[in-house]
Order: C-alpha cells, then structure tokens, then sequence
C-alpha cells in the first residue's frame, strides 16, 4: 500500500496554500481557495456555487461537504435554508448557469454554535437537534426524518463515533430539577440505556472516547456562586459506559479549575489536567482510577500522539508555551520540553512524529506563523506569514501510516528551521523573579513559592467562610502579608523579632536598617501600651475627680493610700495563715501585664499614684510643646531682623507670641 504523504494546509488574509511535510515541505501547485481538490496531487474535483459561507466541515469519509452561511430571509419574509449538504463527487462538470445544482440537501440554521450535521462514523445516519427534538435522517435521503429522540429541554447531544450507534443528550437544571446526561442506543429511543444525573451543570462537553464504549461529561454552571473561580463556573467530571455498566464522577485530589480532558487514541484512558496553578496532570483509566501524575507545572493542555505512543502536556494563552513530551510505552519517561511562545495552535501529526504550533490572528496580530517540530524535540520547520488565520493538519487515519520508531532517527531540519535557529537570541542568563534589595542573598521563603518549587498548596480565600471545594483537603493556610513581620497565634498580635534568617548573609548597611526597623517598631509597641494605660486612668479620673485636687488634698490623700495599704496589706497576711491551714492546691498566679485592667482596678492606692503621674507627665507635655512653639517663633525674629521675607503664614506664627506666654504662666512656668 501506498503511502499517503503528510500534508497541512493553512490560510492567511491573501491565500490559501496545502504543503506537503518533512523532509521536502514543498507548496502544492495550482492549489487555490475556490475549489475542492485532490490534496495528495492537486486535480480539481469540484467547485461550489455558494457565497457568504462562515462555516464548512466534511463528513467523516469525505463523501459530503457542509456549509453554514449567515441567516437571512427571502421576498415573502421567511427565513432561508441556510445549512447546505453538498456532494464532493458529483456526475458532470458544474452548470454555471444553473445555481446550486450539487445541493444535496438544506436546513434553516439560525444559530452558529452546533450548527454541522453530527454523522456516524460509517455515514448511515446523520442527525441535527430542533427544538425538543433529534432528528435523524439517512445520509442518502435527506429530505424525509429516518427517526425522531424526542426529549423535552435538550440542549446538547454528541453521536458516539464507534460501531454501536449510540447518541448522548444533555438536560440543563430547570424548575429545580437536577440536570441529566442520558445516553441512547439508535434506533432504539424508547429508554435511555445509561444516565447520569446531577446538579451544577448549566453547560457540558460531551466527550465520546474513540470506540464509542464510554462517554465523558464535563459539566460547568454559568456563575460560580462560592467564589472560587475567578472565571466563573464550578466544573465537575462524570464518566459513563455507553450499555450502562458504570458510571461515576472522577474525584479530582487537587482544588480549582479543570483546564482540559481527552481521551487516548487506544480508548482505554484519558488525561485531565486541574487544579490551581502549578495544575495537576493526572491519567484515569476506563473505572475513573488514577494510573499515573506528571509533575506539577504551569500546564494547561494534554494531547495524545494519533497512535498514542507519546502524550504531549502544554501551557499555552497566558502561560510560557511550554510542551513536556512523554513517552508512553516506556515507563512515562520525559522526552525533552519544547519551547513555543505564543502558540495558539497545537497539534499532532497523522504519523505521530511532528507537532505543528502556530501562532494565529485575531489572538495575536504580530509574530504569526508556524513552527513544525521533531517529537525529540528539534525544529524542522519555520514560516512566517502575515494574519494567519487557521492551520491545520491534512486528517488521515493513523492505520494508512507505517509503524516506524520516531525517536530513532531524527531528519534533517529544513533550511528555514535553520536560518531562524540561527537569527534568535538565547539569554544568557535567566532574569529570574525580581527581589527587592533588602531580600536579595535570602533563602526564599516557602510563602512565596509555588507549589511544584516547593512551596505550600494554594487554597481559595473564600474557603474560610465557605468551606473548602469537592477536590479540596486539609486546612487552609493562613493569610500572610508579604513584607510583614512574623506573628505567633499566641503573640496577642505583636511582631515577633529575630526570626529572620540568613542575617549573617545582610551588607553592613542592611544589618544597620534592619537594626533601625526593629527598634521603631518596639518603640510603637511601647508607645501603644504607654497610651492604653494612660486611656485607663483617664476614665479612673473621670469617674472620681476627688482623685484630682489641691496640694493639701494630695498629702491627705497619700496618708490615706499608706493607711488603706497597710490594712490591705494586714488582710492579706491574714488570708495567707488561713491559706497555710487549708488542703495544699497548687495555681500559677497571673503576672501582671500593662493591659490588664481588671488586675489594675483592685489597686486604688496604685491607681491613684499613676494618675497622679499621668496628669503630672501630660502637663510637663503641654509645657514642653509651648516652649518649642516659643524657640521657633524666637527664631523667626531673628530670620525678620536679618532681612529675610517671611511667608504670612510664619508672620501669623508670630503674633501668638503672647497667648502662648500666657498659658505658660496658666502651668506654673516662668522665665525665671
């Protein structure tokens, strides 16, 4: 048998042009956009006689072309048919004159999503959803319904694409009712043979493995109500058997977002990666059981190689574009990584030795072009073109491809992959994360690591008032401020100082600041308990202003203090003997703290004396800020007398000169 050569094809805002691959990577001749052609030799096959089209899609052996154009209605008013079946081979050459003469078939489609015809993979049947309704139709008749599913509210269905001719269809929520996912045997409708219900599923994907034995389902709701997601949506995963044998969500070890989900060529496992990043790359196989994980990584995509020898696992749109290629059949070894920045398409070739990325506009307007690499890792190929729209791969089945071992030798790389290798610039030094200064030559702390360097596990904020999620476990870490100083739980709040580490690693000057910091910040605590104290006075004095008074009344109430003390002190000798004749009960006393009130308030004696302090601190105060008030306003005479121009507002200062003495004298200060 001949072997079919491997080809893509790509379109940009100018052409369209099919390229044959490695090792020549020659453009077809005479290939234009107008027409249906032979892709292995480039001869016409036929033309389509439409406009407007938006949409085009084959059917799974190429024996039909379905096109999608915009929604529009004719003269009376009525909506066109819209959705056409056309035949790629047709009897004759096309009659220019006589418009749409290969019509095969025509549909009104109003909406864009979901609009091709879902076949079966040999072609016998076809089927499109209406409202409430499957229709089925005969590939070959399709004017007259073969068969109707009626099912109330189905808002999605996906046609199983092996020998047993089955079909899935989606029920959103509604008036309470939970979701469900039933899957049918054609053409038998009269009871689903395997369903799945649940709840939070508002949309799902519907992902049949390539047998047609068991069916994925990716459910996700509109909204996400616990938070969690930045994007939206709680998403879960269900796994069901096309005859109703099993079914089962896939518990998931890892909080956040499922990212993606595929099957295995060989249909008997499938990857999923989740999790909050560095997200989690684990393979299931058909009883949802976890066989095997990847390393934790900025990744967000997995792809199977056709013939399911390697697996591919790829961070792409916000992430670096890294792809980790594994090999499979040998104990999951790790191949190389592959560097491709800014790829919006990623994709297997039909032999499984090359992976063509892309970069594509609207995405990305700049850079566009595409990349074919080695699955070793090298780059074959490069193209840089102007607003590429779409690339792919020429579809061909992975059994026309002869079984060859792909890493045992490696071709030669086309001249463009080497003139590219050699016009980028490598960095010689990784920049890395920027630290500020004062952290720079410091041991990163596990705060500010991510979960593959180490580093604790991310847990959502709102875990703490709403519990954790379904893929959750264990407690949530605590919320820390970068840059703040290290609190203890049993600290009552206060910083705690000498934790750092790595100190003897700090420059002089570094030391010295840090030692500056510390010492501020002890000073604020100081300050703080100072201010407490004086708080709790305050109101002591407030409630009893006999405290405050004359002289006189100061002696007599000292002597009064001594007098209740010696009594307080007589009673509690006393206590004490009656403590010493009683059964030995050991307690630890309370130490005495500056905040501790209750302790402070059965000592009037005591408490007199501090508030007599703290009256007398406040007004040496007051009496030390108004002669501050004076040197400054002394100091502006001399500024006045020397020539200077005062601004009004120092002249202002000035003037209060005399009211300032006057409440010096109103303290008890003199000159003198």
């Amino acid at each position: 048998m001949a072997v079919v050569p491997t080809q893509f094809a790509y379109r940009t805002s100018k052409t369209v042009d099919l390229i044959t691959a490695g090792p020549y990577y020659e453009s077809l001749p005479d290939f234009q956009s107008v027409t249906v052609i032979d892709a292995s030799v480039g001869n016409v096959v036929t033309s389509l006689l439409a406009t407007n089209v938006y949409e085009l899609g084959f059917s799974p052996l190429g024996t039909f072309i379905i096109t999608w154009q915009r929604p529009s209605k004719d003269e009376n008013g009525d909506s066109t048919k819209n959705l056409k079946v056309w035949r790629v081979v047709v009897e004759g050459a096309p009659n220019p004159d006589v418009d749409e003469r290969d019509v095969f078939g025509r549909f009104v489609q109003k909406s864009q999503t979901g609009w091709n015809l879902q076949y079966t993979y040999d072609e016998r049947y076809c089927a499109r959803a209406v409202t409430n309704d499957i229709q089925f139709y005969q590939s070959q008749d399709l004017g007259t319904v073969w068969n109707n599913l009626r099912v109330e509210g189905v808002a999605d269905f996906a046609v199983s694409p092996g020998e047993d001719h089955s079909i899935a269809v989606f029920v959103p929520e509604r008036r309470g009712q939970p979701a469900a996912v039933k899957v049918f045997s054609v053409p038998n409708f009269d009871s689903p043979v395997s369903q799945k219900n649940f709840f939070k599923g508002d949309k799902v994907q519907l992902k049949w493995n390539n047998e047609g034995t068991n069916l994925i389902v990716l459910a996700q709701t509109e909204v996400d109500k616990s938070g969690k997601n930045y994007y939206g949506g709680e998403m879960t995963l269900y796994l069901l058997s096309a005859n109703g044998g099993f079914d089962s969500r896939i518990e998931l070890d890892k909080e956040g977002p499922i990212y993606d989900v595929t099957w295995s060529p060989n249909s008997k496992e499938f990857g999923v990666v989740y999790g909050y990043v560095p997200a989690k790359t684990t393979l299931f196989n058909t009883r949802a059981v976890a066989t095997h994980s990847f390393a934790l990584g900025m990744r967000n995509t997995i792809l199977f190689s056709p013939q399911g020898h390697f697996v591919l696992v790829a961070g792409f749109g916000t992430m670096a574009g890294q792809m980790d290629v594994y090999n499979l059949e040998k104990d999951y070894q790790k191949v190389c990584t592959i560097e491709a920045s800014n790829a919006s398409v990623c994709q297997w070739s039909p032999d499984g030795k090359y992976i063509l990325t892309a970069t594509t506009s609207p995405r990305l307007r700049v850079d566009n072009g595409v990349r074919i690499w080695h699955v070793g890792g090298g780059l074959m190929y490069n193209q840089e073109l102007q607003e590429l729209y779409h690339v792919t791969w020429r579809p061909q089945s992975p059994a026309s491809q002869p079984m060859e071992d792909s890493l045992h030798s490696i071709p030669t790389p086309h001249a463009s992959a080497l003139t590219y290798l050699g016009n980028v610039k490598t960095p010689s030094k990784p920049a890395g994360a920027y630290r500020p200064p004062g952290a720079r030559g410091q041991v990163t702390p596990l705060a500010f690591k991510r979960e593959d360097e180490g580093g604790a596990a991310y847990v959502s904020n709102s875990n703490s008032s709403l519990g954790l999620g379904g893929n959750s476990s264990g407690k949530p870490r605590k919320r820390t401020i970068p840059g703040a100083e290290v609190v203890a739980e049993d600290s009552g709040g206060l910083p705690i100082v000498g934790l750092a580490e790595g100190d003897e690693n700090l420059s002089k000057a570094a030391v010295k600041n840090k030692k500056k910091r510390e010492a501020k910040k002890a000073k604020e605590v100081a300050d703080k308990a100072a201010g407490l104290a004086d708080e709790i006075d305050t109101t002591t004095l407030a409630a009893k202003p006999s405290l405050v008074a004359s002289p006189e009344g100061n002696e007599r109430r000292v002597h009064e203090s001594n007098r209740s003390k010696g009594n307080l002190e007589a009673r509690t000798h006393e206590r004490q003997g009656q403590n010493d004749r009683r059964p030995s009960t050991t307690r630890n006393a309370p130490s005495p703290a500056i905040g501790n009130v209750k302790h402070r308030a059965q000592e009037p004696s005591d408490l007199a004396h501090t508030s007599l302090d703290t009256v007398g601190s406040s007004q040496d105060k007051k009496i030390r800020a108004l002669l501050k008030k004076l040197r400054a306003i002394d100091d502006l005479k001399m500024r006045r007398a020397g020539g200077e121009k005062l601004e009004g507002t120092q002249i202002k200062k000035m003037d209060t000169e005399d009211g300032v003495r006057r409440e010096l004298e109103g303290l008890g200060w003199s000159d003198e």
